[in-house]
């Protein structure tokens, strides 16, 4: 096609093809400009960089980038770990305080309980030891078992008086508590009377008094068991004066 069959457009001689191709590379040029503070005094002057040095610039860019959210995560992470770790720490420090609270516990509840029982038995052994201190001693002899006698008939509320003892002593047994009847109508039916006050024995039985021996012989369970039984039928031994 001829130039002057397409109006307005002219033939490009090779001068207008050199000028097109130095502005388009000139445009793609400057894609690759790289400005960076200059290094003399004037701090005017740029260094040009090329396409690959370009894309070095940014890959270390990019590469800057993600080292230093990869540091971060790591700082998070670390300091996420160091609370677990220090919350976990605390948890433990607060358990084993109140195991121990609780050992202390137990331990003070134990020594309060032994100190209980050991203060129980000091209270125990100082009243025996009253009481025995209490206790009089008395002779084994006739005055002694009719003195012991006494002495239990007035805890248990029986009266009685030495003399209205003794006196009734004389004259069953005369003072022997190995004494028996063996000819009376008591002796005839099977039941002789024994003892210092001769007692027989469904009666010793009936009036044994508790805490004297259970034996019709025994001169201090004899007395106060026939005094019992005086205080029931009579008032007091004091008022036998014969058989009873």
């Amino acid at each position: 096609m001829s130039a002057s069959s397409t109006p307005g457009l002219r033939r490009l001689t090779k001068t207008h093809k050199v000028s097109i191709a130095g502005v388009v590379v000139l445009g793609v040029a400057s894609l690759a400009i790289s400005a960076i503070p200059a290094q003399g005094a004037d701090a005017k002057s740029v260094v040009v960089a090329d396409p690959i040095s370009w894309s070095k610039t940014v890959e270390a860019v990019q590469t800057k980038s993600v080292q230093g959210l990869t540091q971060q995560h790591q700082v998070i992470e670390k300091a996420v770990k160091a609370a677990a770790a220090k919350k976990a720490a605390e948890a433990k420090k607060a358990a084993e305080a109140k195991a121990k609270a609780e050992a202390d516990a137990k331990k003070a509840a134990a020594a309060k309980k032994a100190a209980a029982a050991a203060k129980k038995a000091r209270a125990a052994k100082a009243a025996a030891s009253r009481s025995a201190a209490r206790t009089p001693v008395f002779a084994n002899n006739l005055d002694g078992w009719i003195k012991e006698a006494l002495h239990i008939m007035k805890r248990e509320g029986i009266p009685g008086t030495y003399n209205g003892i003794y006196r009734n002593v004389m004259r069953e047994s005369s003072g022997n508590p190995r004494a028996i009847n063996l000819w009376d109508i008591n002796a005839r039916n099977g039941i002789p009377s024994k003892g210092l006050l001769q007692v027989i024995q469904p009666t010793f039985n009936a009036y044994h008094v508790k805490g004297t021996k259970f034996d019709l012989y025994d001169p201090v369970a004899n007395i106060v068991a026939a005094c019992n039984y005086a205080a029931d039928r009579y008032g007091s031994m004091d008022n036998v004066n014969s058989a009873y």
